[in-house]
């Protein structure tokens, strides 16, 4: 993908509107279910050197749209792109979020903003970030199936 110009679009037509009301019908289920994946991924993964993520934060409803782990490569002995492509292979979609860091894209990298210096914490994260699959119908075969790429 090349971005050529900021810019926002934020249109939704009549058919996809429908679709999100019948949706929210089924929102707090589907909710329940991901948190339900997301607690079997940090119980699997809080013992696993190398890996973190961060936990629920008190007070605050989450939708557990992702569940981003972050991989320090020298601890875990695998990048996160070695890591990612090696779930690519199995069929395993994760995700690579933050990648590439906005300011590396064509429109902003020569911005002086833009230089790795300026942004130490943000190419660290985009460099080790990586979102596991999260449905709220993933069952507890697909969930063991991502969490064996964790296995030494």
């Amino acid at each position: 993908m090349t971005v050529v110009a900021p810019g926002i679009n934020g249109k939704m037509d009549e058919l996809r509107s429908a679709y999100g009301l019948l949706n929210l019908k089924q929102v707090d289920a589907a909710i329940k279910a991901r948190q339900k994946v997301a607690k079997k991924y940090r119980e699997a993964l809080r013992s696993i050197d190398g890996i973190s993520f961060w936990d629920d934060m008190p007070g605050v409803r989450h939708n557990y749209s992702y569940f981003p782990i972050f991989i320090d490569a020298e601890k875990f002995g695998k990048t996160r792109d070695e890591l990612f492509f090696s779930m690519k292979e199995q069929g395993v979609w994760s995700r690579r979020y933050f990648y590439p860091l906005i300011s590396n894209f064509p429109t902003y990298r020569g911005l002086p903003t833009s230089n790795k210096e300026n942004l130490p914490v943000g190419n660290k994260m985009a460099d080790e970030v990586l979102c596991l699959p999260m449905h709220h119908a993933l069952t507890d075969n697909d969930i063991e199936r991502i969490l064996n790429f964790f296995e030494k």
